[in-house]
């Protein structure tokens, strides 16, 4: 089985980016999709993923940083589903993909049970840890752009601020959706405190609004109404 695993962290970006390019070079791929995730506890459904796939499987991602944004989270998942016999590939990075990695060790050099051997070993353990190398380095890479990524966010929205311009809602200020607009109108339409004759319960099952919300609603309704 082949799974295509997309990953986005802010609401922003575009997961279609991701499952086109995977789509583009494995058409079969089933696609998991994950949606604004900061953090390794924000996700779902990597673990399930994670625990389910079986020797023979392949994960293909479209970057190293849709894996982990964390280095050392990111190479030891990588080193166990390798243990495990299940396939990474990586769009952006292929020198890490695990078929490559394989290929790196299947180049070792055979022993010829002399003197030399001891030398041999050497050089044969040299190759492991410069190919294990080069995957921790690439999920180190991915975390520094991360991290780079936040620090430049930060910067800019302390640079606005300074220059006097507003950064995000202002406090008590109302945020208008179309989902809050329709609620509204129906609201205003079948309470009883407006111009029904339903309860307040019976218009919070029509509207699907929580408790809260559907309170808040109300309130706000009053006040553009001057009630």
């Amino acid at each position: 089985m082949i799974y295509g695993y997309c990953r986005i962290s802010r609401a922003k970006q575009s997961i279609e980016r991701q499952i086109r390019n995977i789509k583009a070079v494995f058409p079969e791929a089933v696609i998991i999709q994950e949606v604004f995730t900061r953090t390794r506890l924000d996700r779902k459904e990597w673990p399930k993923l994670y625990k389910g796939v079986k020797a023979g499987d392949t994960i293909v991602f479209d970057s190293v940083s849709r894996m982990s944004g964390n280095a050392d989270d990111g190479f030891n998942a990588y080193e166990e589903l390798y243990n495990r016999g299940v396939s990474l590939v990586f769009l952006k990075e292929p020198h890490i993909n695990t078929d490559t990695y394989k290929q790196a060790l299947a180049s070792q050099i055979t022993l010829t049970g002399g003197s030399v051997d001891f030398i041999l070993e050497g050089v044969n353990k040299y190759l492991m840890v410069l190919a294990k190398e080069q995957i921790r380095l690439a999920f180190e890479q991915s975390e520094k752009e991360v991290e780079d990524l936040h620090q430049r966010t930060r910067e800019g929205l302390i640079t606005a601020k300074l220059n006097g311009k507003q950064v995000g809602q202002k406090t008590g200020a109302k945020l208008t959706t179309k989902k809050s607009i329709t609620a509204k109108e129906t609201i205003k339409k079948h309470s009883q405190d407006f111009d029904g004759t339903l309860a307040d319960a019976d218009v919070m099952t029509l509207t699907g609004l929580s408790r809260n919300t559907y309170y808040k609603y109300k309130r706000e309704l009053r006040e553009e109404m001057g009630l």
